[in-house]
């Protein structure tokens, strides 16, 4: 049976991937990335890349030298790649468990997957996922896409959202709770703000608080990763389609054309655009 998938595309543009459609990222480390099943967990499924510039047998090396140096590991294939595979296992809450590892030689790329489960789970979905692989060159310009949000936008999303709620708080010292009626407020905030119209940053923030009141009041919206060369942000989606709105274009390009900003009309606009 055909398993519905969705794509991530690592931060920095290194490697791709499809994943359950039922998983979804966590945050981890700064160089692991993280998924796993939040309503059923059928394992932790852990995915990292490395390379060293200039060096492109850094991932076969790599995995070359982990069959020597670690006498618990073999040579398997997955999907197109080569790898070295181990596994250990350990207990924890009398539960018996198993890490599956990876060593992959994905070109450059050296990329290293670990898949934790119970230890009588199969390890096939971690496999198949790893199939999926795809090594991204990095002088290479690939075709923008819409993937769903990952962690890194999330972030951006939430820090976004704090920085409003200071901006509200110390302008008008009143709350934000990013509704329709904190639209007034908003336009007041900016009318007393200090903050330049030449930094980019406060504008597109503003640009993603008006997608958080959207998704807050409106039904049938989602948010989404762009990755676009090197840019790399949240977007807001009608689910079903391919209608989106980018707080980038909202605020800040209308503040770089010298335009004035009203905060209602480009909502209502924006609203417009995803339901027209």
């Amino acid at each position: 049976m055909m398993v519905e998938t969705k794509r991530f595309i690592a931060p920095g543009g290194w490697f791709a991937i499809q994943y359950p459609s039922t998983w979804s990222e966590f945050e981890d480390s700064t160089e692991s990335f993280l998924f796993y099943n939040p309503d059923v967990w059928d394992g932790n499924f852990r995915i990292s890349a490395y390379q060293e510039k200039g060096n492109h047998q850094f991932g076969p090396e790599s995995m070359r030298q982990c069959l020597i140096h670690n006498p618990s590991a073999s040579r398997v294939t997955v999907g197109a790649f080569q790898a070295a595979y181990y596994q250990e296992l350990f207990e924890e809450d009398e539960q018996e468990f198993v890490t599956h590892s990876w060593e992959i030689a994905a070109g450059a790329l050296l990329v290293v997957v670990s898949f934790t489960s119970l230890s009588s789970a199969d390890k096939s979905v971690a496999e198949a996922i790893i199939a999926t692989l795809e090594p991204r060159e990095l002088e290479k310009k690939y075709p923008a896409e819409i993937i769903a949000i990952r962690v890194a936008e999330i972030s951006e999303i939430n820090e976004a959202f704090e920085w409003t709620q200071q901006l509200v708080k110390e302008q008008l010292d009143t709350d934000f709770q990013g509704l329709e009626e904190d639209l007034d407020k908003l336009q007041r905030a900016i009318g007393v703000a200090s903050f330049s119209g030449k930094k980019r940053t406060p504008w597109i923030s503003l640009g993603i608080i008006l997608c958080v009141i959207m998704m807050n009041e409106i039904d049938g919206l989602e948010w989404c990763s762009l990755i676009d060369g090197n840019r790399e942000a949240p977007v807001l989606r009608r689910q079903g389609t391919d209608t989106v709105v980018d707080p980038l274009k909202l605020v800040w390009s209308r503040k770089k054309r010298g335009e004035d900003i009203n905060f209602k009309e480009i909502y209502e606009g924006a609203i417009e655009e995803l339901f027209h």
